[in-house]
């Protein structure tokens, strides 16, 4: 395994990331206690999870993701040698089973306070704010469109100054930001100047189907060090490329939860082909090729994976032995050129 520090801590990190949005909802508790054994095994030491999962959200299998984390600690005794990454959901009609008080200070306090119960423990290595609560152009949306009737009231500020709170109770370590826009990211940032707590990673959706965070997050990401959390690495399956052909394997996210078509148009299909040629072309399965250009980012700190199968995730710890030679980082690059961002 390879490790890195998370920006601005002495948190040591796996550059693979274990995602576990799947649980509760596509694998059993057994089947995620299997899957932290197996990463934990292979030098994982960086777990993510999310009040809202399962994914899809809903009010039936709220937080069980979590749960079944908390009593893998409780059975393991490893809390203490993972760092643990959760977040309070963002304000939307998929989290209105949760809350509709967004990350107002009593929300902070009242999801982190649920948040360490499930988990069996009584302090979290890293909490995310998961979705702005403004109206942006997140998640599969290129154009931001003002929205000057929005609801929302600027609370950099205030959010930052709930979480030092937490911070200063032990209850939180670390903080950090979910599908963030760079103007958010650089008004955390400013925030913290004025003695609060720095933003120290954001995870944001990062695959060959989706760079956008090229375009303008990476430059704040090194400049003012800010370690991206890639999530969807494998773009919900597609870059196994198990759908080319028209194919819906059984089982599969994309045919239980066709809604979750972002990644599956005509032009990311163009694109995921020309990757798997690639790929084949320099005898690398496409996962591997897709997950090894991430690890190789210079602004990656983790790069989140998620399997609802054993054998994918092995497959996918392994792409962290998998070294892309410039030849194939060029080729990557001549197709993002040819068909940028299909699923951005």
């Amino acid at each position: 395994m390879k490790y890195s520090k998370i920006p601005h801590t002495d948190i040591e990190v796996s550059k693979i990331c274990l995602g576990t949005m799947t649980w509760g909802n596509q694998n059993t508790e057994a089947e995620g206690h299997e899957q932290m054994d197996y990463a934990f095994a292979q030098g994982v030491n960086f777990f993510d999870t999310a009040e809202l999962y399962p994914v899809p959200a809903t009010a039936e299998t709220y937080a069980e993701t979590e749960r079944i984390i908390g009593t893998w600690f409780k059975k393991s005794g490893n809390r203490d040698k993972v760092v643990l990454a959760t977040k309070i959901a963002g304000p939307g009609d998929y989290t209105a089973h949760i809350r509709t008080t967004g990350f107002k200070p009593a929300a902070i306090k009242d999801a982190v306070e649920k948040s360490l119960q499930r988990l069996q423990t009584d302090y979290i290595d890293l909490y995310q704010l998961h979705w702005p609560e403004r109206t942006t152009n997140t998640f599969g949306e290129r154009i931001y469109n003002h929205n000057p009737n929005d609801p929302w009231e600027y609370n950099f500020h205030e959010s930052l100054a709930t979480l030092d709170e937490l911070i200063k109770e032990g209850k939180i370590r670390q903080v950090g930001i979910s599908n963030e826009t760079p103007w958010g990211t650089m008004r955390y940032l400013e925030e913290s100047k004025k003695g609060l707590p720095r933003m120290v990673t954001i995870q944001n959706a990062y695959s060959l189907l989706c760079r956008s965070f090229d375009s303008g997050l990476s430059e704040i990401a090194m400049q003012e060090g800010v370690g991206l959390l890639a999530y969807s690495p494998m773009a919900f399956g597609v870059l196994s490329g198990k759908y080319l052909g028209g194919k819906l394997p059984k089982d599969a996210r994309l045919t239980l939860f066709p809604r979750f078509a972002r990644y599956s148009g005509e032009e990311a299909t163009k694109a995921t082909q020309k990757y798997y040629d690639l790929a084949q072309k320099h005898g690398l399965s496409l996962a591997q090729m897709s997950l090894a250009f991430i690890n190789q980012q210079p602004f990656v700190t983790g790069n989140i994976i998620g399997a609802s199968k054993m054998e994918q995730l092995k497959e996918n710890i392994a792409s962290i032995d998998v070294v892309l030679s410039q030849e194939i980082l060029d080729a990557i690059n001549e197709i993002h050129n040819e068909i940028p961002n299909p699923a951005a």
